[in-house]
């Protein structure tokens, strides 16, 4: 699996997920900053990544176009030890993966996971 890291996750993630040996690039990697959800949406999808996000528009998205892929992870809950936020998206990942292979959607929080097949 492998994960494109919108804009709005922190880059200390980024190191994290290398450091767990999960593949995962930034969006300003790759394509433009300020790149519509869509554009970065089609890349993922064309690429085979899951987007990593706090962005809720990524759901709606897929929610409106019925699409099956790309998975989304969104992250909904502020967690300000990047260690911590990174445990809780391995656990989720090893714990969800064939689901998010075949297109779904994981909101995790510190609490609990929820997670949606695609499509929706």
């Amino acid at each position: 699996m492998k994960l494109l890291i919108d804009m709005n996750v922190p880059f200390k993630y980024s190191e994290l997920l290398t450091n767990k040996e999960i593949e995962s690039i930034r969006w300003s990697d790759v394509g433009l900053p300020n790149a519509s959800d869509f554009e970065i949406m089609a890349y993922a999808r064309d690429n085979d990544f899951i987007v990593l996000t706090y962005d809720l528009d990524f759901s709606t998205i897929l929610a409106t176009t019925y699409e099956q892929k790309p998975s989304v992870i969104q992250i909904r809950t502020s967690v300000l030890n990047a260690e911590k936020a990174v445990d809780l998206i391995e656990m989720t990942l090893l714990q969800n993966k064939s689901e998010l292979e075949n297109g779904a959607i994981l909101s995790i929080d510190l609490h609990k996971a929820r997670l949606r097949l695609l499509p929706l």
